[in-house]
C-alpha cells in the first residue's frame, strides 16, 4: 500500500478509510522528523492535511517521491503550491462542501451586529429588562448596499442567501465575472459606497491586509466589516484603531492574523462580535469535508488524478 503521511488531526471515520487503503505515519508522533525523513521519508507518496498546517518546507524536502497532498478545507494558503507544481506534486482541497456553513456563518454575523444580539442577550440574562425596562432598539438588516470582497463559490453563496434582506449587492475581485451585481473595480469605492463589506477572499500574499486602513475608513461610522475568509486579509492593527476611533463602525470576525490569538483590543469592544474560526464547524459540513479529503486520495490512488484539484495544479 502507499505510505501516506497524516499531518494535524483526522476524524476516525477519516482514519478508518485510509487505514484500508495506506500504510499511515502520523507527523504529530515523529519526534524528530529530520532524522525520521532520512530514514523513511523516501517511501512517503501521499499526504493529507488542512489549510492550517499546510504543507511545510521540510516535508517537501524530507519526502522527495512525494505525488499528491489532500487538503482538509478549501483555503490552501499554508501550502506552498508554487513549489508542489514544481515538483509535480497534486494539491487538492475541499471546495463547495462548506458553502452553505460559511455563508450561514456570515448571516449569522451580519443579524448579531445589526440586531445588537450580544446586548439584548445580556439585557434578558442579566435581568435588566425587569429592573431597566426595554433594550435600546437595533437596526434592520433589510436594504442594505453589501460589498463582498471575493466571488467564488462561497461568495455567490453568500449573495444568494442574502437576497432575503433585499441588499444591493457590490463585489470586488481581480477580474470581473457575469454576475448579476455590480462590480467595482476599486476596493475603497466598493467600501465608501457600502454599508457592510462582507471578506471572503483567499488569503495569500495577493490579498495580505488588502482591507487596510483607507478601506476601513471609507466604511465609515456606521459601517460594518464581516470576516469569514482569512485573518491575513484584513489589517488587524489598522482595523482595531478605526474601532477604537469610532472611524468603523462595527465588526463581526471569525478569523485572525494569529489563531488562536486573539488581541484584547478586540475582545473589550462592545461592538465586536468574535468566532474562534467555526465557519463551517458543524458536524455535517465537517463530514463532508472529511470525505472529500479521503475521496480524493483514493481516486489518486486509483487513477493518479483528484477530483478536487486546486487551481493551480489543476494542469498536472
Amino acid at each position: 500500500m502507499p505510505d501516506l503521511l497524516v499531518i494535524g488531526g483526522i476524524t476516525d471515520t477519516m482514519h478508518a478509510r485510509l487505514e484500508a487503503e495506506f500504510t499511515l505515519h502520523f507527523m504529530k508522533d515523529i519526534a524528530d522528523f529530520d532524522a525520521w525523513a532520512a530514514e523513511h521519508g523516501s517511501k512517503i507518496d501521499a499526504v493529507a492535511t488542512n489549510g492550517h498546517d499546510g504543507v511545510p518546507a521540510k516535508v517537501l524536502d524530507g519526502c522527495p517521491n512525494l505525488k499528491v497532498a489532500s487538503a482538509y478545507g478549501v483555503g490552501y494558503d499554508a501550502i506552498d503550491t508554487d513549489a508542489c507544481v514544481a515538483r509535480g506534486v497534486k494539491v487538492s482541497h475541499t471546495p463547495g462542501v462548506l458553502n452553505a456553513e460559511v455563508a450561514n456563518t456570515t448571516l449569522m454575523l451580519l443579524l448579531t451586529l445589526y440586531r445588537n444580539f450580544r446586548a439584548d442577550e445580556h439585557h434578558a440574562r442579566s435581568g435588566a429588562w425587569q429592573t431597566k425596562g426595554n433594550a435600546p432598539l437595533s437596526h434592520s438588516p433589510d436594504n442594505r448596499v453589501i460589498g463582498i470582497l471575493g466571488m467564488g463559490r462561497i461568495g455567490q453563496e453568500i449573495a444568494e442567501r442574502l437576497q432575503i434582506f433585499n441588499p444591493t449587492i457590490l463585489y470586488h475581485t481581480r477580474t470581473k465575472k457575469e454576475l448579476p451585481y455590480e462590480y467595482c473595480a476599486d476596493l475603497t469605492e466598493m467600501a465608501a459606497r457600502s454599508d457592510v463589506l462582507i471578506c471572503i477572499t483567499p488569503g495569500g500574499p495577493s490579498t495580505e491586509k488588502i482591507v487596510n486602513a483607507p478601506v476601513l475608513e471609507a466604511l465609515g461610522p456606521d459601517g460594518m466589516v464581516i470576516n469569514v475568509a482569512r485573518g491575513s486579509v484584513i489589517d488587524e492593527a489598522a482595523l482595531i484603531e478605526a474601532l477604537q476611533s469610532g472611524k468603523l463602525g462595527k465588526a463581526g470576525l471569525d478569523v485572525f492574523e494569529k489563531e488562536p490569538q486573539i488581541p484584547n483590543a478586540l475582545k473589550e469592544m462592545e461592538n465586536v462580535v468574535l468566532l474562534p474560526h467555526v465557519g463551517s464547524a458543524t458536524h455535517e459540513t465537517r463530514a463532508a469535508m472529511g470525505k472529500l479529503t479521503v475521496d480524493n486520495l483514493l481516486q489518486w490512488k486509483k487513477d493518479g488524478t483528484v477530483l478536487t484539484p486546486v487551481p493551480e495544479c489543476a494542469h498536472l
